[in-house]
């Protein structure tokens, strides 16, 4: 019975660590799908090489937290697996259900426990507090800022030889009219451009970085050229007209 207690607070200790980490991480201005990917990779020692992982790592304060994690988990998921085999190769066999069900059912707590948002909420202020406190990062609910919820999302588009989007200038693609806002654009070489101007050349290749409504950014990522494509942005622009005119009405 020892030592499936030990396991579940081996395994709480491991849940609140990872959750810990993908609230700092989060605060640093990654999403919280990133930060919970990248927090669990670094805990379980099973972190993949992508260009996500590498921005991760190149930011000081990021790097810091992977470090922690990936030291802590080291020691926590020995000691979880090591528990485990124990408890169950030293338990006779009319203890080995018994203890089974113990372990099922403690699982299950520790993992509503870690999913609470009030947990959450309280962990977040002593995060917020440490990394003000030991950090030079301006730290900003950058989800809240842009209204990250509902139907508007941030997105990157590929763009492709036969995209609608290709070899336009931003003033001739005239996204802001269907509500979309270009936040940036990355080059096939890697070059950053960060609030391109309006006489900036969309090329193929690209990658735009836009915010907007998440089914309009996923049309638009998939129009291509041509006299459907022109369509398809007129309907686009008429769809966001409607919607801007619908909320000054509501206002009025």
């Amino acid at each position: 019975m020892i030592s499936v207690i030990s396991f579940l607070i081996v395994l709480a200790l491991s849940l609140l660590i990872i959750r810990v980490g993908t609230i700092a991480l989060r605060m640093t201005g990654l999403t919280e799908e990133v930060a919970k990917f990248q927090a669990l990779s670094a805990f379980s020692g099973t972190g993949f090489t992508t260009e996500e992982a590498e921005k991760v790592v190149n930011h000081p304060v990021r790097r810091r937290i992977i470090k922690v994690l990936i030291l802590l988990g080291s020691l926590g998921v020995v000691t979880a697996i090591g528990t485990l085999i124990i408890s169950f190769t030293s338990a006779p066999e009319s203890q080995g259900v018994e203890r089974l069900l113990l372990m099922l059912v403690g699982i299950g707590l520790l993992w509503a426990l870690a999913s609470s948002k009030w947990v959450e909420q309280h962990i977040s202020r002593i995060i917020e507090w440490a990394l003000n406190k030991w950090t030079d990062l301006d730290l900003r609910d950058y989800a809240g800022l842009l209204r990250l919820h509902g139907e508007f999302t941030v997105a990157e588009i590929v763009v492709e030889p036969d995209s609608w989007l290709a070899n336009r200038k931003l003033e001739e693609a005239q996204l802001p009219e269907e509500g979309v806002l270009v936040l940036g654009i990355i080059r096939s070489n890697g070059e950053y451009i960060g609030a391109p101007s309006p006489k900036t050349c969309i090329y193929p290749g690209d990658t735009l970085v836009v915010y907007g409504q998440e089914h309009r950014l996923k049309e638009l990522a998939e129009r291509h050229a041509g006299k459907e494509g022109d369509l398809a942005h007129q309907e686009a622009i008429d769809e966001y007209h409607h919607l801007v005119e619908e909320q000054v009405s509501e206002e009025v």
